[in-house]
């Protein structure tokens, strides 16, 4: 694992592409710059890249900063996580994220992240890691309740 260089724009676009979140990589690029852009001194700090021996970028996790509640409150947030869809199933997201919420102990005594319902295999892992549901309306709730069944277990949902 490494940190963020500037240069790797490139290499966060391709493995964000590679996962579907950008339609092409000059897409992805153009949110880089959007989302990143005038934070980049930032992501030299908090954003990793897992990759092989040789160099080549497998996949990557943003330890940064949001406001889930809307009440100004800076917590951390684990953001962007990706892995090349060729090394998903390999073991690699758990010491990526474990590495990002290192990161994020550095600056921050509350985390969260954001996911979608179809990325199920990545939110039963963000569950064994001790995240847990945040409920903020009733669909939040129906899509708790769907997610149980279709990862056969129990979610504590408060």
């Amino acid at each position: 694992m490494r940190l963020f260089e500037i240069g790797d724009e490139k290499n966060w676009a391709r493995v964000e592409t590679s996962v579907d979140e950008f339609k092409n990589e000059k897409a992805a690029l153009e949110h880089f710059q959007q989302e990143f852009g005038s934070y980049i001194n930032d992501m030299v700090n908090r954003c990793i890249f897992i990759e092989k021996e040789e160099g080549e970028v497998l996949g990557t996790a943003t330890a940064w900063y949001g406001d889930l509640n809307g009440d100004g409150k800076t917590a951390g947030r684990i953001h962007w996580v990706g892995i090349s869809p060729q090394y998903q199933g390999k073991k690699l997201s758990k010491p990526l994220l474990s590495a990002a919420m290192n990161i994020l102990s550095d600056y921050h005594t509350e985390a969260y992240l954001t996911s979608q319902t179809t990325s199920y295999q990545a939110v039963n892992m963000y569950l064994n890691f001790g995240f847990e549901p945040y409920i903020n309306e009733k669909s939040d709730h129906e899509a708790w309740t769907l997610l149980e069944g279709v990862l056969n277990r129990r979610i504590v949902v408060q």
